[in-house]
């Protein structure tokens, strides 16, 4: 390390600093209730359907453009699952949407922003420049950080859906740097994911990367290295404290 001080953050969002996949989890029971009474079929039916959305889920690429929202895609994503899975049980659409806004708003719900981490990010706000940098669709990001309330912790939010790029493009993190008037050198990029945020911000050329993992497995073959690794962002004090 050459001594330069670190001016800036920027964090990811979903599983760094809010427990996305343990709220999606809670939120595929809930749906799975209204399944199960809704069909009359068994649980392994069920899980069938749920196993069926989220696989769509992951696998999702949305084009804004095509004219249709990204609630009507994901109600699209349980339809086809209910059909591909109950088969000739197939309820009317109207189900499908049942269980997608009964997910979505319980995935919302069970979304919080920890006391300890609110109070981490304040601390952090009187000594360096924050600015959230997420992934994803525009709408279903914009909608957590408004359920998890924590737009006015940050000098910037950056949402992927709303940009030409997503991380780990170079173009995204140069665009947060400029909005926070620093250079690359002078910014930490935290996060969960060795593809996006830690790849990104080692093309960056940022200060230091700092991977949140609790796993104590190997890296994978072929990845990025990150700088530190850590298994939550309350440990990032410590962190800092190396690179002053």
């Amino acid at each position: 390390m050459d001594g330069q001080a670190v001016k800036a953050i920027l964090f990811d969002l979903d599983n760094t600093l809010i427990e996305t996949s343990r709220a999606g989890g809670m939120a595929i029971t809930k749906t799975s209730e209204l399944l199960k009474t809704s069909l009359g079929v068994d649980d392994i039916t069920v899980s069938s359907i749920c196993d069926k959305f989220k696989q769509k889920l992951f696998q999702e690429t949305f084009d804004p453009s095509a004219g249709r929202s990204i609630d009507e895609v994901r109600v699209g994503h349980w339809e086809e699952s209910i059909l591909e899975a109950a088969g000739s049980r197939c309820p009317p659409h109207s189900l499908a949407s049942q269980c997608y806004y009964l997910w979505k708003s319980s995935r919302l719900e069970f979304l919080s922003l920890s006391p300890e981490i609110r109070a981490l990010l304040r601390e952090l706000r009187g000594r360096y420049k924050l600015l959230l940098l997420t992934n994803g669709e525009a709408q279903t990001q914009r909608e957590k950080v408004e359920a998890v309330g924590c737009d006015e912790i940050f000098d910037a939010i950056v949402v992927g859906g709303e940009h030409a790029e997503q991380k780990p493009l170079l173009s995204i993190f140069t665009l947060c740097f400029n909005m926070l008037q620093v250079e690359a050198r002078d910014c930490v990029m935290v996060g969960d994911s060795l593809d996006t945020d830690i790849q990104g911000g080692f093309d960056a050329k940022v200060r230091a990367t700092v991977w949140i993992s609790s796993a104590a497995a190997a890296l994978p073959d072929g990845s990025v290295t990150p700088d530190y690794t850590i298994p939550t962002v309350l440990h990032l004090p410590d962190v800092l404290q190396r690179l002053r």
